[in-house]
């Protein structure tokens, strides 16, 4: 899917900077947040919290402006049903999202390198906040938190385009989410510190990511509902910035 509006620079120190600005208007454009990894400072970390800060404001803005009727669509086309894509994908997303919370948490206390902390950091504060908003959609549609068909039932309906959705095929109502860990795997990272609680950290989230984009662009060809698909651009976006950074991360442990 195209970058609408995303600005990357890879600097010479090996830093990735990605800008989110919102647009002026508030209207269905990308909301980008920031996200700056690399060597850095307590300066530099707060500058990263205050630009994803700036994010979480700006889409919030969004969730407040297209509810109270800036966007011309009736309100049946904005409330979606409780078997709809939308809804899936906003309450499998925040199972998704409460594991990359867990994982983060998990290697701050079992790591002292800043880079692998800032990046986890981030990814906690970021996910948490991502699963806050998709809690607050299905609250505000007035549908349950819970589903009432198995997870990932929504990634086998049809593309709004009718084509066959390639990434989804082999994917059955009630199978595992893409990327999830195992629980032996988050047993192991438990009992690791050090480099190597980093190197089974960064491939977790590098293959987690992977999943949540997969799982963020199946709902892209299936809504354009401009609530969960900004929210849905958003993340396919800023996780496969971060996927880039973490495998540099990684090599450099190798």
């Amino acid at each position: 899917m195209a970058d609408r509006g995303s600005d990357a620079v890879d600097r010479p120190d090996g830093d990735v900077v990605v800008d989110h600005v919102p647009d002026d208007d508030i209207r269905e454009e990308e909301l980008q947040g920031l996200v700056a990894h690399g060597e850095e400072s307590r300066a530099r970390g707060r500058r990263i919290r205050i630009g994803l800060a700036a994010g979480i404001v700006a889409v919030a803005l969004v969730v407040a402006g297209l509810l109270v009727g800036r966007v011309t669509a009736p309100v049946s086309a904005l409330t979606p049903s409780t078997n709809s894509a939308e809804a899936g994908f906003s309450r499998d997303m925040q199972v998704h999202h409460e594991q990359a919370v867990q994982m983060s948490l998990m290697i701050i206390d079992r790591t002292d390198d800043p880079e692998v902390k800032l990046i986890a950091q981030d990814i906690a504060q970021a996910q948490a906040q991502q699963a806050g908003q998709m809690y607050a959609f299905l609250t505000s549609w007035g549908l349950d938190q819970a589903p009432s068909q198995p997870r990932m039932t929504w990634m086998t309906l049809p593309t709004l385009d009718g084509e066959a959705d390639h990434s989804a095929m082999d994917m059955t109502p009630g199978a595992t989410m893409p990327g999830l860990a195992s629980q032996a795997d988050l047993d192991e990272l438990q009992g690791l510190t050090g480099v190597e609680a980093e190197r089974k950290y960064l491939t977790l989230m590098i293959a987690h990511h992977r999943g949540g984009v997969e799982m963020a662009q199946a709902l892209l060809d299936r809504s354009r509902n401009p609530l969960v698909a900004d929210l849905a651009t958003g993340m396919v976006m800023v996780q496969d910035k971060e996927i880039l950074y973490m495998q540099q991360l990684l090599d450099a442990r190798s």
